[in-house]
């Protein structure tokens, strides 16, 4: 039997195994190989790893993972988690049943890209969710925001610390008009009509194209897509769950753990704003630490 089943491979799931596997316990982490930031072509503000691709940060940190020898990586979906603390079942995609005494969930989310002709082959690139992942390099150029909800008049203010030429694109979403007169107040425009394309270069936004028939060019795009989790185990296990504007998350306690005693989360999947691989890689750690402290003796 494990000590810890991993459902979840990137940042937040390897972190977590490599504090477990320090502490010499055994752990099985699966994962399919399919990141939420694997459309970025560089991962930002993780220190020590700034401006490398984050595939590249993922595949060392399984090299160094290997040096432990309790520690197995799987590249395998788990299908259906069962059982209760200290006898937890996972059946993978290949049949192969396992059991462990704790459970980390750390498989993310999944970004639900809107029929935007477009929107879906410039996320990563130039349409993106997070001004500290890819601000910097972008400072000081026209930046869009399609508003997505009130918390978007905060993304503005912030987004004032990087550039002072900002286009809002209101999408179909009524402005109130206390928030519109603060924009107005700030000199940033709104831009009225709900988007129908993004026309762009191998990803490159040219222009944001609205129903109005007008067309705007920005050098990059802000968007704060639904999402949802990128599995549905924690539905079957009836782990409670807290509703965001973006999507739901898993709640977790100080602890990093569910609602259901021995099983843990971390990552993307529990962190309702401003998700980044700092975050992540933290979650994670502290998740395996408090899995390993819950099975002491």
């Amino acid at each position: 039997m494990n000590d810890v089943i991993i459902i979840g491979g990137s940042f937040a799931g390897l972190a977590a195994a490599l504090q477990l596997g320090r502490a010499r316990r055994k752990v099985t982490v699966l994962d399919t190989g399919l990141p939420r930031n694997r459309f970025a072509g560089h991962s930002h503000g993780l220190l020590g790893h700034d401006h490398k691709p984050p595939l590249d940060i993922l595949a060392e940190a399984r090299q160094q993972l290997a040096r432990y020898p309790s520690i197995r990586l799987v590249n395998i979906r788990a299908d259906s988690v069962s059982g209760v603390i200290d006898d937890f079942s996972v059946l993978t995609g290949d049949g192969e049943s396992l059991r462990a005494r704790r459970l980390i969930l750390s498989y993310g989310i999944a970004d639900q890209m809107p029929h935007v002709p477009g929107f879906a082959e410039s996320w990563g690139t130039s349409i993106v969710p997070c001004p500290y992942c890819d601000g910097f390099e972008v400072a000081g150029q026209h930046w869009g925001l399609v508003w997505s909800g009130p918390q978007s008049h905060n993304q503005v203010r912030l987004f004032l610390d990087w550039t002072d030429r900002l286009t809002v694109f209101a999408d179909g979403h009524d402005i109130a008009p206390d928030i519109q007169a603060d924009l107005a107040r700030r000199n940033i425009p709104v831009a009225l009509g709900r988007i129908v394309e993004i026309t762009h270069q191998n990803g490159r936004i040219a222009t944001v194209n609205l129903g109005t028939h007008r067309n705007i060019a920005v050098d990059i795009l802000f968007a704060h897509p639904r999402n949802k989790p990128s599995a549905s185990l924690h539905a079957s296990l009836g782990l409670s769950t807290v509703d965001t504007p973006s999507g739901i998350v898993l709640k977790v306690d100080e602890r990093r753990q569910t609602s259901m005693p021995g099983i843990y989360a971390a990552g993307d999947l529990t962190t309702p704003f401003l998700p980044s691989v700092t975050q992540a890689s933290s979650q994670g750690a502290m998740a395996g630490i408090f899995a390993q402290q819950s099975m002491l003796a």
